[in-house]
């Protein structure tokens, strides 16, 4: 069974305080192409958009319609053909400590302790060793796997992995926190205790968030806004603010006003997925 979020106040206190009012994003006229000439492929086609610090925000769409492409280049892991990322005013061109990743796949190293997996960011950034065990006990506790630090991640169910993962990302402090399908691969008990904990977390860290994924009813669960993207070449065709109450339970799932939202997403989704078979057929 899942722990909840424990200690938070203890990670809030070790935070920078800095930090306050930072994670905004701005995507800027962001187009990707992948390969030259007739091979090539344009993934993502002039995107704008707003997130403002601290809001929780979904991207939605139909498969290869470029979500995972624009999260990338918002991480600096694709620099975009056309356009410019900037977070807080600073254009993106690498990966940095300020946005955290987490991944469908659990990219875990697998010879590395738990401890020492949420350890490495803070590592990497320059911490001495002592800071960075204390700074991975922190964030472990934080998830509700203190008892698991000195466990390997194969000795861990998929649902605890992806908690390492989220502590791994978070250990830096990053304002921005990036995620891909994080809970794709889970069962749905597993993934509904998921979303819970991570609204937790978000709730009282207060980073910005930009989530894909494939799931409306996750989308409207989770976000302050959901997005939806065109068909191949991707953009924002669609942009719906969501107004539940926080905090949430699965029980909003059933209520006239979620239901509301979820019609329109699947209402814009369904169009854009038609669009991509006819594409394919075309090809």
């Amino acid at each position: 069974m899942l722990e909840t979020v424990t200690n938070i106040e203890d990670v809030l206190a070790e935070r920078p305080r800095d930090q306050t009012g930072k994670g905004r994003i701005d995507i800027r006229d962001v187009s990707v192409t992948f390969g030259k000439g007739r091979s090539s492929h344009r993934a993502v086609e002039s995107t704008r958009l707003q997130i403002e610090p601290g809001e929780f925000v979904c991207l939605l769409g139909p498969s290869g319609c470029g979500k995972s492409t624009l999260l990338n280049a918002v991480a600096g892991f694709i620099p975009p053909t056309m356009g410019e990322v900037l977070i807080d005013g600073e254009e993106i061109t690498e990966p940095g400590p300020d946005r955290g990743m987490v991944f469908q796949q659990y990219s875990l190293f697998p010879w590395k302790s738990v401890r020492e997996n949420v350890a490495f960011g803070p590592l990497l950034a320059g911490h001495s060793r002592n800071e960075a065990i204390s700074t991975a006990n922190t964030f472990l506790n934080m998830v509700g796997l203190a008892g698991f630090a000195d466990r390997f991640p194969d000795e861990l169910s998929g649902g605890m992995k992806q908690r390492v993962g989220i502590a791994r990302a978070l250990a830096n402090y990053p304002s921005v926190f990036l995620m891909d399908e994080p809970f794709g691969a889970l069962d749905a008990q597993t993934r509904v205790m998921m979303q819970e904990n991570l609204l937790k977390i978000w709730a009282q860290f207060g980073n910005t968030v930009l989530f894909v994924t494939h799931d409306v009813d996750e989308a409207i669960f989770l976000a302050d806004r959901v997005l939806v993207m065109s068909a191949s070449p991707g953009r924002i065709i669609a942009d719906f603010p969501v107004e539940l109450e926080r905090p949430r339970d699965v029980e909003m799932a059933t209520g006239a006003e979620f239901i509301a939202i979820k019609k329109r997403c699947i209402e814009a989704i369904r169009a854009e997925t038609l669009k991509a078979f006819e594409q394919q057929n075309m090809k």
